[in-house]
């Protein structure tokens, strides 16, 4: 159960002195008021409400690394600066890997700016070339209602043609290349 995060919140026997009957949850749900109450049958009846946490659906930003801004010469001027023959001396590969591993973390705190990014919450076959070709319609869709001519009607069919056709063979694609990945998978576990 701990490897699982899990909690167990029965206590008490439910069926004799045994304790048969199992309230388990993870960190997102909370028991309240849990009782072993009256029989049905040879069991115990537990009673208790759920409360249960929505997740945070805001976009969360992420900091994440800015190399673009990094200063190079000044990680590398930081990282030569130690003696590393004294600091490594005497130690097993684990310290001097831990040792160098600080310094790194170091070099890269101090002179390595964060930046911060939204998340994209676009599916996994959303492509640039998608992007586009949506853009393209939604202005052939204000040319359209502007001029209202036919030139500018086959226009929008065209463009909406468009994007349902890349949209299409893209997830076909997308779906191809996860069924490969499955089907390398499944052969790499069966010839362990």
């Amino acid at each position: 159960m701990n490897t699982n995060s899990l909690q167990q919140h029965v206590n008490e026997p439910t069926r004799g002195n045994n304790i048969l009957d199992l309230v388990m949850t993870t960190t997102y749900l909370t028991i309240n008021g849990l009782e072993v109450t009256d029989k049905i049958g040879d069991h115990q009846m537990i009673d208790f409400s759920l409360e249960v946490q929505d997740p945070d659906t805001r976009t969360l930003h992420k900091q994440v690394l800015d190399y673009k801004r990094a200063n190079f010469k000044l990680i590398k001027d930081e990282l030569g600066s130690h003696n590393y023959e004294v600091l490594i001396s005497n130690k097993n590969a684990v310290e001097c890997y831990m040792i160098l591993k600080e310094k790194m973390a170091t070099a890269t705190e101090n002179h390595i700016p964060e930046k911060r990014i939204k998340p994209t919450n676009n599916p996994p076959w959303f492509s640039q070339e998608i992007k586009r070709l949506i853009n393209a319609r939604q202005h052939s869709y204000r040319r359209l209602k502007r001029y209202q001519t036919e030139p500018h009607r086959q226009e929008h069919i065209h463009t909406c043609r468009a994007v349902k056709r890349t949209i299409k063979s893209t997830k076909r694609n997308k779906k191809l290349q996860l069924q490969h990945k499955l089907k390398l998978t499944r052969k790499a576990s069966t010839n362990r």
